[in-house]
Order: structure tokens, then C-alpha cells, then sequence
């Protein structure tokens, strides 16, 4: 029998889903090598778990999301995150550092129906997770490296690198030193292809922090190009404002 797949939905805007789908030919060929059982973004015909493999998009924002998750981790033989909100706890991170209550009053007219956590959290403060998927969205090439890998049984070739080395590949002029351009690619986890530095924009860290990243040797530096504690705080308080490198390096502690 074919491994399953089950993709499961937390709090995102669905583009890892979407990703999943942008595979077009490479999906019917992935189709071949393994049973979609759950994927709603896609079809409503569900086959019941357990599950082989979880591919999970987005944060946990609820108590009943936090109650949910850990069904699925029990169902899922391995679990995998996918983008920045399941990795980081996403863009609605943001909520970590202000308060949720005063939201929720400003936002629903009758706010004592909402039920909502303090924060935005990623899968893996609430589960153990196998591996985990970056990007905002993903790149659709890691995304057939990491599943090929699972189907076969070997690690997943993904780089940990930062898109500097993505800009040297693609021999991308650094828009930091021709241009004075505020760029948080050497940071960042590699995994676009230097897209926005192509089009001669900074990078905006989409695909969260790389290994070890040197923050404190790139802050000085944006603050030479004329940018203010208030323009650096915004800078890496983004798609992976959660993660721990950016939220300390914006000031959040």
C-alpha cells in the first residue's frame, strides 16, 4: 500500500496549502507514490488515520487549535510543519507583544464570544515536529525535496544557509553595497532563490532566521544605511516576528 498524507489547516492564510497545489504535473506524479487521505484545501473525500506523514500549515491561535494539534501529532506517524506560521507562529506573531483583549474589544462587537489565545505560537511549542518546512510560502522545490526524501527514507537536502549565498549562486549584485538597500539576507535561512534582492529589493527574511545568524553584526550596520531603532524594530518584525533571533533583534526580548 502507498504511504498517506494528511494536510491539516491552522491559523494562516492557506498559501503553503496553495503551494501543494502549485505543483501542478509534479502533484500527479507525487499522486503515484503516495495517498492524499485528508487535504480539505483540495477535496472533501477524507479516508480516515492514522497517518504516514502530516504536512501542517499555520500557528496555533486558540485553546481549541492547541487540543486539536495534539490529535493529529497522535495520528501522524511523522509530522512536518510548513511556513512561517507553523514554524514561527507567522505575521499574527505580532500579537505576542501587544494586547489581545484590547484587540478583540476594538475588532468584534461582541467580544465575549471570541475565543482566542494571548499569543500566536508555532506547532512545535505544542508537539514534537520532524522537520520543519520555512518559507512565507514555501518554496514548491523544497517541498518535493522534503517528500521525496520522506518517501525514500534519507534526510532532506534543504540548506540552512543565508540568501547571500543564493545571490552569489545567481550572481545578484548585493543591494546593500551598490544601493545602500536595508536587506535582511544575511540572516535569513536560504530556500527563494534571492527573489527579491533579483528585483533590487532587501530581502524581508520570509524564510525566518539561518543557522546561527549574526544579528548583532547586521543591526549596526542598517543603522548606518540611516535607519532608526523604530525602522530596524519593523525590519525583522515580519513573517517570523516569533522566532526567537528576529523578536529579540526587534527589540521584543
Amino acid at each position: 500500500m502507498k504511504p498517506t498524507l494528511a494536510v491539516w489547516k491552522f491559523a494562516s492564510c492557506d498559501g503553503c496549502q496553495l503551494t501543494i497545489l502549485d505543483l501542478e504535473d509534479d502533484l500527479l506524479a507525487l499522486t503515484g507514490a503516495i495517498e492524499i487521505s485528508d487535504f480539505r484545501e483540495a477535496t472533501s473525500a477524507v479516508v480516515e488515520g492514522p497517518y504516514d506523514l502530516s504536512l501542517v500549515e499555520g500557528s496555533i491561535t486558540t485553546p481549541h487549535d492547541a487540543e486539536r494539534i495534539q490529535e493529529i501529532r497522535r495520528n501522524s506517524k511523522a509530522l512536518i510543519t510548513i511556513g512561517a506560521c507553523a514554524t514561527s507562529g507567522g505575521i499574527q506573531a505580532l500579537r505576542n507583544f501587544a494586547d489581545v483583549d484590547e484587540f478583540t474589544r476594538v475588532v468584534y462587537a461582541s467580544p465575549q464570544y471570541i475565543s482566542t489565545l494571548a499569543t500566536s505560537t508555532p506547532i512545535s511549542d505544542h508537539v514534537s515536529v520532524d522537520f520543519e518546512l520555512r518559507g512565507c510560502p514555501i518554496d514548491k522545490r523544497q517541498l518535493l525535496e522534503l517528500v521525496s526524501a520522506f518517501l525514500i527514507g534519507r534526510k532532506p537536502r534543504i540548506p540552512t544557509t543565508s540568501v547571500c549565498t543564493e545571490c552569489k549562486r545567481r550572481g545578484v549584485v548585493c543591494v546593500t553595497v551598490a544601493h545602500g538597500t536595508p536587506c535582511l539576507g544575511p540572516v535569513t535561512q536560504a530556500g527563494c532563490g534571492a527573489l527579491c534582492p533579483a528585483y533590487n529589493r532587501g530581502c524581508f527574511g520570509c524564510f525566518g532566521p539561518m543557522e546561527s545568524p549574526n544579528t548583532s553584526s547586521l543591526i549596526p550596520l542598517l543603522r548606518r544605511l540611516g535607519r532608526s531603532d523604530t525602522d530596524v524594530e519593523r525590519l525583522f518584525s515580519t513573517f517570523n516576528a516569533g522566532s526567537e533571533p528576529f523578536r529579540k533583534a526587534a527589540g521584543h526580548g
